[in-house]
Formats: C-alpha cells, sequence, structure tokens
C-alpha cells in the first residue's frame, strides 16, 4: 500500500496541490488523469520519492519494493539490455555480481564460502535463477528483438529504449508499480502486450497517461487532479468522465433551484418587511435565505481546443497512385516495393511496429525526400499538408508564432491567423511567443493551427497525439472524424485509430496488408493472425542481408 498524508506542493505562489489524501491498495491500477501543467508527473515524483512536497508526507508499508519508470534514457548506456532489465531489482542485480565476483576470486577463502551461501539463499529467494528468463520474456513482450538482448543499452534506437526501461520497471513483480506514460513510443502491438500484462498483475499500479483506450482497459480507479486537489473516482477513464460530468450537472441543478428559491424569499421579504402583520414571516425567511449556500464550481483547469479542418477545395476521384516505392535508410531498407491506391473516401492508420517505414513514406508522399525505385502520384485536385513525426526542423527559427504561420496563410492578415491561434488555445501575448522555445504539446499545436490554415483537402499526420493532452486528442479526434477529405495517419492511441479509420494498412516484413476495416475489425481478423504468422517464419527463416547488417 502506498499512502500520500496532507500533500502540499507550491511552486511560487501556485498551488499545484492543497492538502491532498489519497491511498492506493493491492490488486488495483490507479489511472491520474489532469489538464497539461495540472501535476501528474510531479506526483507520481513525490510518491517515487524523487521530489518532497511543501508539506505532509508519504507512507508505503514497510518491506515493499517500489518501481518506477526512468525518464532519462541514458542513464544506462554502459550497461547490456539484460543487465539493465535487471536493474529494475536493484538488489538482486547486486547479489549477482557480488556473487559472480566471489567465485572469480583465485584465493577463495572460508569466509568467502559463507558469504556465497548467503547470497545464494538470498539469490534463490529473490527468483534469481529465472532473472534473465523473466527479464527476456518481458523484453520479448515488447517487441525488443532478441537479437538486442545482449547488446549495450548505447547501440539501441530511442523505441527500444523505452522498451527495456519500461521492461525494467515490469520486472521482478515490484509491490508498487509508478508509470509515466508507459505507451509512449510503444507500436499498438506492445501496447496490447501492456495492457494484458497490466491486467493481470496482482500488485497496485499508478499510471499517467492519455491514452483514452488504454486507461479504459487497465484502470480499476481514476485519481483526477484538477483544482489544485485530487478526486479518486471507483472505475475507468469512461466511467469517470460520465460520473465528473454527472456531478457537474447535479451542482448546477440545485444551484438553480437554490437561485430559485432564493429568488422566492427575496422578493417576499422585499414585499412583506414593512407589513406589520407579516412581519413575523418575512423574520423567519430572512433566517431561511441566509442559511441557502450555491455549492462552488471552481473554474476547471481544462482547456479543450476547437479542430476543424475544411478544405478549401473539394477532392476529386483520383487521390493517390503509389507503385513499387522503396526506400533504404542507413542501409537498410525499410520500404520493399511498396504499392496501394488511396481513394477519396479513404482514411487510412498505418499499423504495426516498423514505424521508420511509415515515417518514410510519408516524407516521400509529402515531397521531403526522394524514392530510391517506384514512383507516385496526387490527383490533379488533391492538396496536402503533412503534420511531420519530428517536428526539430520546423521550429529551429526565431520566428515567433504569428511569424511562423504567417506564411501559410491565404489571407496576409494577422487577425485572421490570431483566430485559428485562439482556437488552438493561443491567445493574447501568446502569438509573440519565440516558436523554438515553446513545449511539444505546444509545437503540436501550432502544427495543427498550420494545417487548419492551409485548407488541405489530404492530411498526412505521423504521430500526432505525442505531446497532447487528453482534451486536445479528444478535440483532434472528433475534428478528424467530421472531416470530408482524405486522411493518412498513424498514431499509438487505439481510440484514436478505431473511430477515425475506415481503412488499415501495416508495413510487414513479407509486404503489405491492406484491409478495408476497422481497427478492431482488424486486430480480430483470423486471417491477419495467419498472414503475421507466415510472415514472421519467413523473416527469421530467410534472414535478408539487411537483417544481418
Amino acid at each position: 500500500m502506498i499512502q500520500a498524508n496532507g500533500i502540499s506542493l507550491r511552486i511560487g505562489k501556485r498551488a499545484l496541490f492543497e492538502d491532498v489524501h489519497i491511498k492506493f491498495t493491492p490488486g488495483n491500477c490507479y489511472g491520474i488523469i489532469g489538464a497539461n501543467g495540472a501535476g501528474k508527473s510531479t506526483f507520481l515524483r513525490i510518491l517515487s520519492g524523487e521530489l518532497e512536497p511543501t508539506s505532509g508526507d508519504v507512507f508505503i508499508t514497510p518491506g515493499e519494493r517500489l518501481s518506477f519508470l526512468q525518464q532519462d534514457h541514458f542513464k544506462y548506456d554502459a550497461y547490456p539490455v539484460i543487465d539493465t532489465v535487471i536493474l529494475g531489482n536493484r538488489r538482486l542485480y547486486e547479489i549477482m555480481k557480488e556473487k559472480e565476483a566471489l567465485y572469480a576470486k583465485e584465493d577463495f577463502t572460508d569466509e568467502d564460502g559463507i558469504r556465497a551461501s548467503e547470497l545464494e539463499a538470498d539469490f534463490a529467494s529473490m527468483d534469481g535463477w529465472t532473472a534473465e528468463s523473466d527479464a527476456e520474456t518481458l523484453l520479448n513482450g515488447l517487441g525488443v528483438d532478441s537479437s538486442l538482448h545482449t547488446a549495450r543499452m548505447s547501440e539501441l534506437t530511442g523505441n527500444d529504449k523505452v522498451k527495456v526501461l519500461l521492461a525494467q520497471a515490469l520486472f521482478g513483480n515490484p509491490d508498487i508499480l509508478l508509470l509515466d506514460e508507459p505507451t509512449n513510443h510503444l507500436d499498438l502491438d506492445a501496447i496490447a502486450w501492456l495492457e494484458e500484462f497490466l491486467i493481470d498483475f496482482e500488485n497496485t499500479v499508478i499510471v499517467v497517461s492519455h491514452d483514452r483506450y488504454f486507461l479504459n482497459k487497465v484502470c480499476t480507479h481514476i485519481a483526477d487532479i484538477d483544482y489544485a486537489r485530487i478526486q479518486l473516482y471507483a472505475g475507468n477513464y469512461d466511467f469517470w468522465y460520465e460520473s465528473s460530468q454527472l456531478m457537474i450537472r447535479q451542482i448546477k441543478e440545485a444551484n438553480k433551484k437554490k437561485e430559485e428559491r432564493i429568488k422566492e424569499l427575496q422578493e417576499f421579504i422585499q414585499r412583506f418587511s414593512a407589513n406589520a402583520s407579516k412581519s413575523r414571516q418575512a423574520t423567519s425567511r430572512k433566517r431561511a435565505l441566509e442559511k441557502i449556500q450555491l455549492e462552488e464550481l471552481k473554474p476547471s483547469s481544462r482547456r479543450y481546443p476547437y479542430i476543424d479542418f475544411k478544405p478549401n477545395r473539394s477532392i476529386g476521384n483520383e487521390v493517390l497512385t503509389v507503385k513499387d516505392l522503396s526506400k533504404t535508410i542507413d542501409g537498410v531498407k525499410v520500404l520493399d516495393h511498396i504499392s496501394f491506391m488511396i481513394g477519396r473516401e479513404d482514411k487510412v492508420a498505418f499499423v504495426g511496429p516498423n514505424t521508420l517505414a511509415v515515417t518514410t513514406l510519408f516524407r516521400i508522399l509529402s515531397g521531403e525526400i526522394e524514392p530510391d525505385e517506384g514512383d507516385y502520384k496526387w490527383g490533379v485536385t488533391t492538396t496536402h499538408a503533412y503534420f511531420p513525426k519530428d517536428n526539430t526542423k520546423e521550429f529551429d527559427c526565431d520566428d515567433t508564432i504569428v511569424e511562423y504561420l504567417m506564411p501559410y496563410s491565404p489571407e496576409k492578415d494577422v487577425t485572421y491567423v490570431r483566430g485559428f491561434m485562439g482556437r488552438m488555445l493561443f491567445s493574447g501575448d501568446e502569438g509573440n511567443k519565440l516558436v523554438r522555445v515553446l513545449s511539444g504539446g505546444e509545437k503540436v499545436r501550432v502544427l495543427l493551427s498550420r494545417m487548419m490554415i492551409q485548407g488541405a483537402n489530404v492530411l498526412l499526420l505521423d504521430e500526432p497525439t505525442s505531446h497532447l493532452d487528453m482534451e486536445a486528442i479528444t478535440a483532434l479526434n472528433n475534428g478528424l472524424i467530421k472531416f470530408p477529405g482524405v486522411v493518412l495517419f498513424t498514431a499509438q492511441d487505439h481510440q484514436f485509430v478505431q473511430t477515425v479509420a475506415n481503412r488499415i494498412m501495416e508495413l510487414t516484413p513479407g509486404g503489405l496488408i491492406d484491409r478495408k476495416t476497422t481497427y478492431d475489425e482488424y486486430l480480430a481478423s483470423d486471417e491477419l493472425a495467419r498472414k503475421r504468422m507466415i510472415m514472421n517464419f519467413t523473416a527469421e527463416e530467410e534472414p535478408t542481408g539487411d537483417e544481418e547488417d
């Protein structure tokens, strides 16, 4: 069990939390939600002991082990991957290393023998004999290729590092598991595996996530951070939403009835206060009026942007033809003779673990890079806007937000541009912020503003939900559902993919799987399972030269 007792945290004059009392018990998974800046990650750091609160304390049942998903992706660069995972239980790792050092000694003494015996007993009690196989099981489940298990962390890509650090947090059956955005940078298969792992996990889980489907799947409770306090709800994210909206409606209805009663009493008092025969009744009503208290509805920290993509022209029947596209990146062939056609009503989600292939395809289709082989052709009526996965180059300049957006606007009018900025929650002087100093979420909102201004009838979006809070994800989700044009996108948010896409494409080692269906139907398809089995078998049995590299 882990419990927060009277936790308050102030940053300058601003209170993130005020006198928070909350208990997290075994067998439950708690989702921490709230707007960006509400203090979700900060609260996890307080629970983990990394950050001291202004007042209050955190109590953990004596003897229980807490595991916290590490955010420093370079911390373990000197360690092998398997060792990094086992470091999730540092005491077990220290025992393993001390044992190795003892048995490597040439002058093994009686004292060493006694110490080795003690270590062996501790090692066995901590399931040390299965530590490496347990670590490999976690890595395989998260999609880290077995060829990387003995590599050093410094040799891994960013996405694989994230998966290893997640495996580290999950390793060794911790009593309390703290996860801050564990689905970030995971492909949808890895997220599905993590969902099942957490559903079966019998201890305490506290997780921060912006993935609504994930929260619905794994959470037994929701802890909502708003109004500088934390309110606990039983149930998953959807249940929280319905409960919170019901509570607001009930407060408004109760206040409305109170306001009607106040008006009624005030009218009586005003009418009869000077009447001697009614003075006693008027006095009684004054006392009744003084007792009526309206319940305060504080302004929520949640802010919903308004996302509405309106194409400047209708799209024709010929949208996009891709024929035999191939591309090699850093010696690896990521696209191998890919062909498909896009129709005017298609909203296509590109799914699967090969995120580099999808990013490369989008960069080619947007004109950013050229293919090595093959070609593609956009229809004459199409105009496209592109949301890149890596926006570093986009904002490597000294423009303000207004200056950055102006070149994309058909109306060279600052007021026109500021209208789109206002929709995306940039108001007043915020338009004068330099784009290079914006937060990750702010940069995404600027890019979405740009896409709305462009008025394209084809949208290419590579991981647009990254860095957005749940309110912005919901707004983007709704905006794409009602968008009348074509959408090609990839996202690691299950609900987002399920509700937007009417066609699914997956780039696999054996080729392109292309299905006109919803995402849930795609996952449930027996045909898909058979294809995957065949493709994985082929890839394992017939390694290419690129794989050997």
